[in-house]
């Protein structure tokens, strides 16, 4: 018998959102009190007897939400009512929510935001129920990393969202480049941007990103430093290390391609909304792409893991984690939903059939991505992927105008020679507790 125990909550530190955001438990006028309720011991499957569950997601994974939804309230007698909320308000319906102890029952969050949350004492620990499931080894690790503190854990993988390399193979045979192989460095990356670039189609570019949107660039060069045997941060995420050499060098290449021409030029000030768009339409050669698109391209594209300077590949694995909210006062219930979830019922009969990425390693090879090789390849990619785990993540980040969006534009845009400056400013707003 595992048990749920709730953490004392503890104040709300303002936490920025997209569009700067934030919110507070003073601007709702509670205390950031936990359930008054002692949580009900939890068999390792849960209860399922007939319990009406509530459960928050953000739009991104709407698609995934409503199919594992809906095939659990087929086979169970418990039902969960998914809400989903529009990405740029669900910080701030989550934070009033928590404020005013209104949390459902379960609730996903952008992994990225998990050990905030945490910290403030959002989520029950799940770690005894956790820790016996048999599979707990192939449970994506980025994932679980994101979701622990203090030794306890306290969310699961919901859906993954990972970067990879995508390229139009059709583009790539008109620039004489084999449609069949990845690029294997960031020096080949760059090569086969520019030669399809160099086909001048009206329209058609080499690459594309987004050079003003934090997220976009985490989610896609992260991976580039982690391919090249450095990490982004110290291990407790306060220190910034984006100035060693081969970030240098993944700077120096975005700009060398950006003064060639071979960037699409809405690049420059993309802050998000259409970064994928270009690919998406045949437009662009090759980019960093998230996997969970891979079905929108009406093309054919390939796919590989993120190279880095010397070779390897890696992806950012985001996506959400999920966990029972500090306020759910039926934990046994919310659990079943959980360790359904991890199953192979839900990983395979529900993700893997509609092409998303499991969330365990040992299932990443099934009957539906067999069927695709690019399925199989992102799956195993995903086990060499990296979570980046920071209390200021957002700040330091994703938010509008961050330290991180300044490096990058100084280098890639403007050539400046400010790294070292800059890093330093990521670093101490990671450093701030």
């Amino acid at each position: 018998m595992g048990t749920f125990r709730n953490r004392r909550a503890r104040s709300f530190v303002g936490l920025a959102a997209a569009g700067a955001l934030a919110f507070s438990l003073a601007a709702c006028g509670a205390t950031a009190a936990p359930s008054a309720s002692t949580p009900a011991s939890v068999s390792a499957e849960g209860t399922d007897d007939g319990a009406k569950l509530t459960l928050w997601t953000r739009a991104p994974l709407e698609k995934q939400a409503k199919l594992l939804v809906a095939a659990y309230n087929a086979s169970h007698k418990n039902q969960v009512e998914l809400t989903v909320v529009p990405n740029d308000d669900y910080v701030a319906k989550v934070g009033a929510a928590a404020g005013s102890n209104s949390l459902p029952d379960l609730f996903a969050a952008d992994i990225v935001y998990v050990p905030n949350w945490i910290k403030q004492g959002l989520f029950q620990d799940l770690t005894t129920n956790i820790d016996a499931m048999p599979f707990k080894s192939s449970i994506n690790a980025g994932h679980l990393a994101a979701g622990t503190s203090e030794g306890k854990e306290y969310v699961l993988p919901f859906v993954l969202d990972l970067s990879m390399l995508f390229w139009n193979k059709e583009l790539f045979s008109e620039a004489g480049l084999d449609p069949d192989k990845a690029p294997a460095t960031m020096a080949e990356f760059a090569e086969a941007a520019k030669k399809i670039q160099a086909l001048d189609k009206p329209g058609v570019y080499g690459t594309a990103t987004g050079l003003n949107c934090g997220g976009c660039l985490v989610f896609t060069w992260f991976p580039s430093i982690w391919a090249s045997g450095d990490q982004p941060m110290n291990a407790d995420g306060t220190e910034s290390l984006l100035n060693g050499a081969n970030a240098k060098a993944i700077y120096d290449i975005w700009a060398d391609l950006w003064a060639s021409g071979a960037v699409l030029p809405s690049s420059k000030d993309e802050a998000g909304p259409t970064w994928t768009a270009g690919f998406t339409e045949g437009k662009v050669g090759l980019m960093f792409y998230p996997a969970t698109l891979m079905s929108s391209t009406p093309f054919e594209a390939g796919v590989a893991g993120i190279p880095g300077i010397t070779g390897g590949a890696s992806t950012f694995v985001g996506g959400d984690g999920i966990g029972v909210s500090k306020d759910s006062k039926q934990s046994p219930q919310a659990w079943n939903f959980l360790n359904w979830m991890m199953s192979e019922d839900a990983q395979v009969g529900v993700l893997a059939k509609n092409n998303d990425a499991v969330s365990r390693s040992d299932l990443a090879n099934n009957e539906y991505s067999a069927k695709d090789p690019r399925v199989v390849t992102i799956n195993e990619v995903a086990g060499k992927g990296g979570t980046p785990v920071a209390l200021n993540f957002q700040q330091a980040y994703n938010a509008v105008g961050s330290p991180w969006v300044t490096m990058v534009r100084n280098q890639v845009l403007n050539k400046a020679n400010t790294v070292d400056k800059d890093n330093e400013q990521i670093t101490a707003i990671l450093a701030e507790q």
